[in-house]
């Protein structure tokens, strides 16, 4: 039996980006989840995935709109990052934020946002492995730094070599 402390602490060893999933609720309410689950699938489809606890208050409704955004974050982007970390509603108070021609919540500033329909879903123990086919694609006018996870802390990510 692998130790869950041990495990939590070997996994956040391997840095990751960040990013934080949206979509609207039956009542019109910016939710989200911030997740470093998140990595390209395929091209053609173009596919990519992310990985919600099914414990979640907002898996449900990530899973039941069919629709949703996934921002990487800018390294600037701490204070979305915390929020949507965060339980219960309301956690975009206080953020700006607009709707996208899909019918997304955008949150600007992130260094790219990938408009997604649900594709599939699958189990993952304790989390799904949401696939979600890529609608559109926002780019900043100006690269934005990344944000980066490592061990329990956020930061920008360091210049490359």
């Amino acid at each position: 039996m692998i130790e869950a402390s041990i495990y939590k602490d070997v996994m956040g060893s391997f840095p990751s980006g960040v990013t934080v999933v949206t979509t609207f609720d039956a009542d019109g309410t910016v939710v989200g989840i911030t997740a470093s689950a998140f990595s390209a699938l395929s091209i053609d489809p173009a596919l990519v995935l992310f990985c919600p606890n099914y414990q979640s208050d907002t898996y449900p409704v990530l899973r039941d709109s069919k629709r949703f955004a996934i921002h990487l974050l800018a390294a600037g982007q701490t204070a979305e990052a915390y929020a949507f970390a965060g339980k219960g509603k309301d956690k975009a108070k206080g953020l700006a934020w607009t709707t996208s021609e899909l019918g997304n919540p955008l949150l600007p500033g992130a260094t790219a946002i990938i408009e997604c329909e649900l594709w599939r879903e699958y189990d993952g123990g304790d989390h799904a492995i949401i696939v979600g086919a890529v609608q559109h694609l926002h780019l900043p006018a100006q690269p934005e730094i990344p944000m980066v996870y490592h061990r329990g802390k956020l930061g920008a990510l360091p210049s490359l070599a």
